[in-house]
């Protein structure tokens, strides 16, 4: 069986000449190769240097086929989506030709018009990923667009988390991001990490208000972390990384800017970390970073955002909410004052255990039994 993934995912071309592409999509692909004769994965090629998140493919049916880069924050960047339509809809439409399933990865903006076109204009058998929040309140409206499809499609649609009058067709998935064997060692790794101060925190995502890191370094005063802080990883980047560090360097808080990491890097700073902070506002799904550090014991510190709070709760981490830098500081003090060694070691073994259904065999079965059962036998 042949299958079209069609996501807006970022690729480039690395030093050597080779197509890579952002990390965690190239990781979940590769595993899901094993399940199909051949994968066509349309989506945006760059033309800049691939920045060191971004992977390449490990396995030989798997083909790259580029598409112009839609959408952005900018009015120019958002008429993209317009003006490279029609060679998308071209491009789409002869991938489909060559396969027998196709996987649709919402939401982005080219999602306006090509869920309908897959819906309306296309009998091939597939389904769509809506890897945000799908219970946000107030989205862009491209995003409402694309959810008001979903909720009325008739193939299957996966989802973050599980909601009210979620139609029959949305399946609750989880977001694969670990392996069989990163499981296994990630359970030798909680079992002998002390959680006694002086504490590491790791902080994963871009670098901006909206994904917290200001409240981070509002929370964290020079006091604090002289009595009871170590280090905080920031890993990531973004406009206000200048910002951040000079406002680091007036505050004398110990912080690391890492900049983008490879997978192995940031699974190093889990192993070394006691804490994950993600005291997010943005419209998350449910982030495969907090999976991934608690897997590594990492006791996550997060917002109740989109599906989190389904998964996180008191006996295995910390809800930030509401998502201010007083909630975190409180948070924090109660760690540093109130919590002992023993209840944060079972802490940090419940939250390893939420990571279970977080592997890619997990979510390659599921496929398998719940979105195409019947394909393999066509």
């Amino acid at each position: 069986m042949k299958l079209a993934i069609i996501s807006h995912t970022e690729h480039y071309k690395d030093g050597d000449g080779n197509i890579v592409g952002w990390g965690p999509t190239i990781t979940e692909i590769n595993h899901l190769a094993k399940d199909f004769e051949k994968i066509y994965h349309v989506a945006f090629f760059h033309p800049e240097d691939a920045p060191p998140s971004s992977l390449r493919y490990t396995v030989p049916n798997v083909e790259f086929v580029p598409l112009p880069p839609s959408g952005g924050r900018d009015f120019r960047s958002k008429m993209t989506v317009l003006t490279h339509l029609p060679q998308t809809i071209s491009v789409v439409r002869e991938v489909l030709k060559m396969v027998d399933v196709f996987q649709f990865r919402a939401p982005v903006g080219i999602g306006v018009y090509l869920i309908p076109y897959l819906t309306w204009f296309s009998s091939k058998k597939g389904w769509f990923k809506y890897a945000g929040n799908w219970s946000q309140e107030h989205p862009p409206l491209g995003y409402k667009i694309q959810r008001y499809l979903l909720k009325r499609q008739r193939r299957k649609v996966t989802i973050n988390g599980k909601w009210p009058d979620q139609p029959q067709q949305c399946l609750t998935f989880e977001n694969p991001c670990l392996t069989l064997a990163e499981r296994a060692a990630g359970l030798k790794i909680v079992e002998q990490k002390q959680y006694v101060p002086k504490f590491t925190f790791c902080f994963v995502g871009r670098l901006e208000d909206e994904k917290g890191v200001q409240r981070i370094l509002d929370a964290f005063t020079q006091n604090v972390c002289t009595q009871f802080v170590n280090k905080i990883h920031l890993i990531g980047n973004g406009p206000k990384r200048n910002d951040y560090e000079a406002q680091v360097k007036e505050k004398n808080i110990p912080v690391q800017f890492h900049g983008f990491l490879s997978r192995e890097e940031v699974f190093a700073v889990y192993k070394n970390s006691h804490f994950l902070l993600l005291p997010s506002t943005a419209s998350e799904g449910f982030p495969k970073v907090i999976a991934e550090a608690m897997n590594y014991g990492c006791i996550p510190i997060v917002s109740q955002v989109s599906s989190i709070g389904q998964y996180i709760h008191t006996s295995n981490g910390y809800l930030v909410h509401p998502p201010t830098a007083d909630t975190l500081k409180q948070i924090l003090n109660h760690i540093f004052k109130e919590e002992k060694e023993q209840g944060l070691s079972e802490k940090a073994l419940k939250a390893y255990q939420v990571a279970t259904d977080f592997t890619f065999e997990h979510y390659r079965k599921r496929i398998q039994l719940e979105i195409i059962p019947h394909d393999k036998k066509d």
